[in-house]
């Protein structure tokens, strides 16, 4: 059973892979895409959204992140590949979801799905311009404005060279309205020879259940699901290893306290003061999905956006939390074993 953390722009940068990956369950991440256009990135745009870079690739907790990549030119994206290989990713991927108009426009993300011909010249230039042991993969959605080219999309990805594929089963006309569309995972499982990972509207134990049966997957890639339950990973694999016989418990309010406590600390020290009282007001708002008193915390922060309000609000919260689940030493309480990697 693996589970990765999905790349979302504007979402899962390296602030929330930072918390989440302490809370373990999750194997691998994704960082959000690194836009090539024309030119030779410096050095600095790569570890400035990848800032893992500076820790072997790997968020604080140990977790590895490949660094994904969007674009069009082939050309130009295997020579920005070849210069972040030299920063020491977990790995490469390549981006042909995006559903994003202004992306789309460009020629970039889900448009690409169009003309797999391109998709095989991208991954197979990428591939040859990177060392042999970093991994390169990528993320597709089912295609454009409809699936019917799907299976052909995947196989231009496999015989470019990608190690891995990660398949958003929804169609960049789909969007992100429910439902996901498992089942034509299965089709691409069938078609190529790489490992498969299914992502899509897995936000409970029961929709991983049943996106695994209709995929065949045992690889799963979560996006907001974990980030409206940062124990889901946890959860996911403790009812993988006993059959789903009984509804383990991830983590609960209590032990979130203290990483919603860390997550504004680290807003504050390296994110721009404009943006800080959005971020935490933003995870708060995915978070009322699934614990009540994140609705709580959320109605009292809405219309909150002076850090010393939140540091005193904050400071109440932790107050009111079980000394066992306070800060120690300025690390967050996690449950047994939750520290690692999954």
């Amino acid at each position: 059973m693996t589970i990765l953390l999905a790349p979302m722009e504007g979402l899962l940068d390296f602030v929330l892979r930072d918390i989440l990956t302490r809370v373990g369950g999750i194997d691998r991440c994704v960082s959000e895409f690194i836009r090539i256009t024309d030119q030779l990135l410096p050095e600095r745009v790569f570890t400035r959204i990848v800032p893992e870079l500076h820790n072997g690739g790997c968020t604080l907790a140990g977790v590895p992140v490949r660094a994904q990549l969007l674009g069009s030119d082939p050309v130009c994206l295997a020579e920005n590949a070849a210069r972040l290989a030299t920063l020491g990713p977990a790995g490469i991927d390549l981006n042909f979801g995006c559903p994003a108009k202004v992306v789309n426009r460009h020629g970039g993300g889900a448009l690409l799905l169009e003309t797999p011909d391109i998709i095989h010249a991208i991954v197979a230039a990428v591939r040859r311009a990177v060392p042999a042991e970093m991994p390169v993969s990528a993320k597709m959605r089912l295609g454009f404005n409809d699936d019917s080219r799907a299976v052909e999309c995947a196989l231009a990805i496999a015989q470019g060279g990608a190690d891995e594929l990660v398949v958003h089963a929804r169609t960049k006309e789909q969007a992100y309205r429910p439902p996901a569309y498992w089942e034509r995972i299965a089709d691409i499982r069938a078609a190529v020879s790489i490992p498969v990972v299914a992502n899509g509207e897995i936000w409970t134990l029961d929709d991983a259940r049943r996106c695994m049966a209709a995929s065949g997957c045992d690889m799963l890639m979560l996006g907001r699901g974990v980030v409206t339950d940062p124990g889901l990973g946890l959860a996911i694999k403790a009812a993988t290893k006993n059959g789903w016989a009984a509804e383990p418990a991830g983590i609960g309010w209590p032990e979130l306290v203290p990483l919603l406590a860390e997550f504004w600390h680290i807003v504050c020290t390296r994110l721009d003061a404009r943006s800080r009282a959005g971020r935490l007001k933003q995870w708060l708002n995915f978070l009322r999905r699934r614990f009540p008193q994140a609705e709580v915390a959320y109605q009292q922060l809405r219309t909150i956006n002076e850090p010393a309000l939140i540091d005193a609000w904050l400071a109440g919260v932790m107050q009111a939390q079980p000394m066992s689940h306070r800060h120690n030493g300025g690390a967050p309480h996690l449950p047994s074993g939750a520290a690692s990697a999954g």
